[in-house]
């Protein structure tokens, strides 16, 4: 089993930056590839950044040159740095974990990008 918690979500102003962390306990040895994910209201969830126990990465384009995925901590942590923050960037953020028999997910944090 995998646990995952996702902080950092907040209100920020178009073209601010925040910082989105997941923290895994549990089995993180099984743990093949971590990444965030978003769900805005209507639509379905969708990949933003997944990073692989290699350290090879991959990025939705619509973040590509905004958005920085990294793991730390022996791979407990996965962080997602968000800069030049759009309104279309508003979402609920996940955190998933990519285990070999199943994949798990955080419980999300609020993103809200607004002036």
């Amino acid at each position: 089993q995998v646990q995952l918690v996702e902080s950092g979500g907040g209100l920020v102003q178009p073209g601010g930056s925040l910082k989105l962390s997941c923290a895994a306990s549990g089995s993180i040895f099984s743990i093949n590839a971590m990444g965030w994910y978003r769900q805005a209201p209507g639509k379905q969830r969708s990949l933003v950044a997944r990073i692989f126990k290699s350290g090879v990465t991959m990025y939705a384009d619509s973040v590509k040159g905004r958005c920085t995925i990294s793991r730390g901590n022996a791979g407990k942590t996965v962080t997602l740095q968000m800069n030049s923050l759009k309104a279309e960037d508003t979402a609920d953020y996940y955190c998933k974990a990519e285990a070999p028999f199943r994949d798990y997910w955080g419980q999300g944090t609020q993103v809200t990008v607004s002036s």
